[in-house]
């Protein structure tokens, strides 16, 4: 919709042209009000600003120097209730102390967050207040176990040994199982974590990871690099290793026989090998199956049986080392681990759920993919549905402020959040630190006074790169008059350009109707205060067609022109946005609610 005539008093000072006035202003308003009603069924609101973003600036202090980037975030809430983190400005520090980073974030955000990254670590804090000093929170890197933790004194032994579920079915010939005589004397007590890193952790791992069958993180897994052959972290031989389970969510309490407590009733296992062993490096795969698997410890130690969704740190058990022979029963094993080690996990499912008369969740499951061939295609297997395929792997690592964390899929959802270990100790850390994207602000508008307000006439989305630089898409037009964009002076996407012509065509819908072009990219430099919602820097339509302009819309006008702080999906050619977002018009008549009403869309009827 075509915003109200710019008032040009000096028509040779007006930059978008002589634009004629309305021979009766009134009744072009009535004209338009009437439209507004008849296309949207209802009033709006009289004082909308039709402004979902809130903005503003924060100074952050007392930066150390191994700090290389400081990242500003928004936790948002997305579609389906589900969880997202997207950055609203960052800065490279360059041994700077101190920065101010302007933001603009969704009005409704859970919350603004700092992430201090450096180049083998992220601290992430959450921002209470304009000013914030930089506090580490946990120690970068692995802790001194020594000097926190009791080790057990008894001397561990090797008190059983059995076959493993892929020996028993003839996958792998004499792999064998070893457990220590007495786990409880192993478990080690250790204290809780605080709820700054309960809080931190729930919004940066869950919003990296997904949580839930919806989401598949394998693609995440495989961009890290640190999986089958790379996911093993390697002794350092000067002090324990530690592995303490902190989360487990297996659905246990949404059904009556809870899923058959598939954590509960696992039990976590560890192997070690020279990654210079001539066998190894002969045939990886048969190398690792015939290792002696150890048992670590057993789930069911650590939780209840109907615990889910549950972060707790509650105990926290010592790898063994048990030599670098066969094993046999009594064999005495060593808490101190050589350097040069590398140390592989796998999670045994021994539940007793059966399905149609066959047990369901048994099988070894292994961090490392390839070892997993057998059981991922086994008919037999509830894990056959994993989708997986023949290498998937089961393990992922993330690195969240000092904390190296094993995230285990045991199920079949491929969201890689049913077990999250911390591995701490003597290890080498690996280093995954979790991509913070950049949030998106969409500006949609309509080109004709009298609009259908599919708010699809013209589509920008704009992202805040770093203090000085924002980059802009024009993702589509849906009108076959002669536009263009004003306000962004890039090479690219400026006052001279015309916008069909920049996607190489005369007029016609772009991609409104069908997927039919890139976007049209720019970045431009920008003042480190900008914002978004300042009008001086905003986009707006200039109609060549019709010599009209078209701003985003304010307080009390029709909603001919709004930018949403999202990556909105906009309507399709020709659909109101009232029909594509079913809340819209419950913000439209009042706008202190409904204002998420942009995560809600009816997919088919938006692009």
């Amino acid at each position: 919709m075509r915003s109200k005539i710019f008032y040009l008093f000096l028509s040779a000072l007006a930059f978008t042209g002589c634009i004629k006035m309305p021979d009766n202003e009134e009744m072009v308003k009535e004209q338009i009000a009437g439209n507004v009603k008849s296309v949207f069924g209802t009033t709006f609101d009289s004082e909308h600003d039709w402004c979902t973003t809130s903005s503003g600036e924060i100074s952050v202090n007392k930066i150390p120097s191994n700090i290389k980037t400081v990242k500003l975030f928004a936790y948002i809430t997305e579609e389906d209730g589900e969880t997202s983190i997207l950055s609203l400005n960052e800065s490279d520090i360059n041994g700077e102390s101190e920065v101010k980073l302007v933001y603009d974030a969704p009005a409704n955000n859970l919350g603004l967050y700092l992430a201090f990254i450096s180049n083998d670590n992220i601290t992430v804090m959450e921002a209470k207040g304009d000013v914030v000093s930089y506090n580490s929170g946990e120690k970068a890197g692995t802790r001194t176990i020594t000097t926190e933790y009791t080790l057990p004194s008894v001397t561990p032994t090797i008190g059983s040994i059995e076959d493993s579920y892929a020996a028993k079915r003839g996958w792998i010939n004499g792999e064998k199982l070893y457990s220590a005589s007495d786990y409880s004397s192993q478990k080690i007590d250790v204290a809780d974590y605080p709820k700054d890193f309960k809080d931190i952790f729930r919004v940066v791992v869950f919003s990296y990871f997904k949580n839930g069958r919806n989401y598949n993180n394998l693609p995440l897994v495989i961009e890290s690099g640190f999986y089958n052959d790379n996911c093993y972290p390697i002794t350092t031989g000067d002090e324990p290793i530690l592995v303490s389970p902190m989360y487990k969510c297996d659905g246990c309490l949404k059904t009556s026989d809870g899923y058959g407590y598939e954590i509960y009733n696992s039990d976590l296992y560890y192997y070690y090998f020279k990654e210079n062993d001539p066998e190894y490096i002969a045939n990886p795969v048969s190398f690792l199956e015939n290792l002696p698997k150890y048992k670590a410890f057993q789930f069911s130690d650590i939780y209840s049986k109907k615990e889910d969704d549950v972060l707790t740190k509650k105990g926290a058990y010592a790898l063994i080392y048990w030599g670098d022979g066969i094993p046999t029963e009594g064999t005495a094993g060593s808490y101190q681990f050589p350097k040069g080690y590398k140390i592989g996990f796998m999670v045994r499912a021994k539940t007793d759920f059966v399905e149609n008369g066959k047990p369901r969740k048994q099988g070894e499951l292994y961090g490392d993919g390839r070892l997993n061939s057998n059981i991922n295609n086994y008919s037999e297997c509830y894990f056959t549905s994993s989708k997986l395929g023949n290498d998937g792997p089961r393990s992922a690592w993330i690195t969240v402020n000092g904390k190296m964390l094993l995230c285990f899929e045991s199920g079949t959802d491929k969201d890689f959040n049913d077990i999250i270990l911390e591995v701490e100790g003597g290890v080498e850390e690996i280093i995954n630190i979790p991509d913070i994207e950049s949030n998106f602000y969409t500006f949609c508008f309509e080109d004709t006074e009298l609009g259908d307000y599919d708010m699809n006439d013209i589509v920008i989305k704009a992202r805040r790169l770093n203090t000085t630089q924002v980059e802009y898409r024009i993702v589509a037009c849906g009108a076959y008059d002669q536009l263009k964009i004003m306000g962004i002076n890039g090479n690219i996407i400026n006052d001279n350009a015309e916008v069909h012509r920049l996607f190489g065509i005369n007029s016609g819908y772009i991609n409104t109707v069908k997927s039919n072009a890139e976007p049209v990219i720019d970045v431009v430099n920008v003042d480190q205060k900008f914002s978004f919602l300042n009008e001086d820097t905003q986009p707006y339509i200039y109609d060549i067609t019709t010599g009209e302009t078209i701003c985003l819309s304010k307080k009390g006008q029709d909603p001919h022109g709004i930018m949403i702080p999202y990556d909105f999906k906009y309507p399709k050619e020709k659909v109101c946005v009232k029909d594509a977002y079913g809340k819209f018009n419950n913000w439209g008549e009042n706008r202190v609610t409904s204002t998420d009403w942009y995560i809600y869309p009816t997919e088919d009827l938006v692009f």
